[in-house]
């Protein structure tokens, strides 16, 4: 057989390798193809373009980066998953074979100089880890252009998430330190194998860059205060920040210089307000 992973492919697969999917690694393996070329178009693939995937698992999603002519690294912490990898795309797409690089490592301590330079992050993410390796692989790796990530649907609706909204939070911040997002569409429980007990959606981050800040204040300075805005939810800013600025009469004293009410609630700044209040921060007395 050749082409992409069906549902009987990747059993025959996983029953080859002794692979039983596991909760604890998140592994639920997209079966339908339609599923993985509507993935592909999504995030916008081009030939010879540069990918990073996270957790191809049995490679399903990587076959369809391959055919749609990217060069792909591939990121697998299953040591028995990565050294069969390129086996199943030899068999199945040999022609795309040498496109393909297999790293076993953990996508959270990937090192910048482990991988070339890739401009786009196409995944199906473990739900558990799906935001710290977005927000770690946006951090490390600044030629990532685009992230197209299919999540749990309630970490997509976080993701894309804007001021003011439920879903509003920690995540959403964060990623929008780095880039702007949207959700790109659903997926069925059904073209998974096994099949989850949660719905799962995509989001599309785009890079662009964060919001400037004065010498002396950098990223973690403002994830710092966006941790404390959030640590407990509709509190005013004034005291939610309170033990960041030292005392609440201080923290009013920064938000103001930051031009931020001090009744307002965190889930409803953007992140260039996050920013002014970091400044701020370091500036005020």
């Amino acid at each position: 057989m050749t082409g992409l992973l069906g549902a009987g492919d990747l059993r025959a697969v996983a029953e080859r390798l002794g692979v039983r999917p596991t909760k604890t690694l998140g592994q639920n393996f997209v079966h339908d193809g339609n599923t993985v070329r509507r993935i592909v178009r999504a995030a916008g693939v081009e030939p010879e373009q540069r990918v990073l995937e996270v957790g191809p698992g049995l490679g399903s999603l990587t076959l369809g980066l391959l055919e749609a002519g990217a060069l792909v690294t591939a990121v697998e912490i299953d040591p028995v998953l990565a050294a069969a990898l390129p086996g199943t795309v030899a068999a199945r797409m040999p022609a795309a074979a040498s496109r393909l690089t297999v790293l076993v490592a953990d996508a959270l301590t990937l090192r910048r100089e482990q991988v070339a330079e890739p401009v786009a992050l196409v995944a199906n993410l473990p739900y558990n880890v799906a935001v710290p390796i977005v927000l770690t692989l946006l951090e490390v790796l600044p030629s990532l252009h685009t992230v197209l990530v299919m999540v749990q649907a309630e970490v997509a609706d976080r993701l894309a998430a804007g001021p003011g909204s439920k879903s509003y939070g920690v995540p959403s911040v964060k990623a929008a330190w780095y880039a702007s997002a949207v959700r790109a569409g659903g997926v069925p429980r059904a073209v998974f194998w096994p099949v989850p007990n949660v719905d799962s959606g995509l989001v599309r981050l785009v890079r662009r860059e964060p919001p400037a800040l004065v010498p002396g204040v950098g990223r973690e300075d403002v994830f710092q205060v966006i941790d404390q805005a959030f640590a407990q939810r509709r509190k005013m800013l004034r005291s939610a920040l309170a033990g960041w600025a030292g005392s609440a009469v201080r923290a009013v004293d920064v938000l103001a210089a930051a031009g931020v009410d001090p009744t307002a609630r965190g889930e409803t700044l953007d992140v260039t307000a996050f920013a002014r209040i970091a400044t701020a921060g370091i500036a005020t007395p």
